[in-house]
């Protein structure tokens, strides 16, 4: 039986999820929710999201990308926006094995992965499995270069039972304030985290959320980056200087495991540079994209 969270009083099903008004698609950990747009003739970009943010995170280069021809897929990992939370581990083999049957159904290879925060391992192990998958790899903010430093109240919840119990009582406001330490721009953050808090009111969200954390996701990934930074896949690194979720001195670590990737600071910007200072990421991420 899984932990009572009173705050969560939505099921999601055929009926709810029609508030997405996007697709969906059954796969083998269940429903995928997407969306799908832009040339279909047009190179693919794929954006992974991060730890607990939707694909709404992606809303600004999502519409940039659209409008510059590309065809371009977002979808909402396992536990989080309108995909289901199946009674699983949340651990890199489910978030991988989620891209790559997502892909498959999708018909759509080979691609350009974006991945952002927690997408960053997300998107590197798929890489490290699938190499051939991916043509052009960008990365904003990533985490894994080391473990990430949690809030005293997230590491608690590593603690079984104890953790069910915190989250529970203080999981909501923690969260939501998590979204405000995200961003350097403050007119940003309330429309961030009442989008934010849609997504709370569906069962099965928060267990998620404990079993990301449980299944070591914000750990060291570095490894894994090291690996693939010996491929040939042209890679683009973006990290705002005052990112305080994400360190920008974690950065030195990432372009010691990849020092063939493209590294650009973005000054004055929090951990999401995509959204903050897109006037200046918009055109480097154009760029790179359609360099031979």
């Amino acid at each position: 039986m899984s932990f009572p969270y009173l705050n969560e009083t939505r099921e999601l099903n055929d009926i709810t999820r029609m508030e997405a008004n996007d697709s969906f698609i059954a796969l083998s950990d269940g429903m995928t929710h997407y969306q799908l747009s832009g040339d279909i003739h047009g190179a693919v970009v794929v954006m992974v999201h991060g730890f607990s943010t939707p694909y709404f995170v992606f809303d600004t280069p999502f519409d940039f990308l659209v409008r510059s021809g590309f065809r371009v897929l977002r979808y909402d990992l396992f536990g989080r926006g309108y995909s289901d939370r199946p009674h699983v581990n949340y651990d890199v083999h489910l978030f991988v094995r989620q891209l790559k049957e997502l892909l498959d159904a999708l018909e759509l290879q080979p691609v350009n992965l974006m991945s952002f925060s927690m997408g960053g391992p997300i998107g590197a192990s798929f890489i490290d499995r699938y190499p051939g998958y991916v043509s052009k790899h960008i990365l904003i903010d990533p985490a894994g270069a080391r473990r990430i430093a949690l809030s005293i109240l997230l590491e608690m919840t590593r603690l079984r039972g104890v953790g069910e119990l915190a989250l529970a009582l203080f999981g909501n406001a923690s969260l939501v304030r998590g979204i405000a330490k995200d961003m350097f721009t403050p007119q940003l953050i309330a429309q961030f985290q009442e989008r934010y808090k849609v997504q709370m009111q569906y069962r099965g969200f928060k267990r998620a959320i404990l079993s990301t954390m449980r299944n070591r996701m914000l750990d060291s990934f570095i490894e894994t980056y090291e690996r693939i930074g010996k491929l040939d896949i042209p890679t683009l690194l973006f990290w705002g200087k005052q990112d305080k979720t994400i360190p920008f001195e974690d950065s030195i670590a990432l372009c010691n495991a990849m020092p063939h990737a493209e590294f650009h600071a973005i000054e004055n910007c929090g951990h999401l540079p995509h959204n903050e200072r897109p006037e200046e990421v918009n055109p480097i991420l154009l760029e790179f994209l359609l360099k031979g």
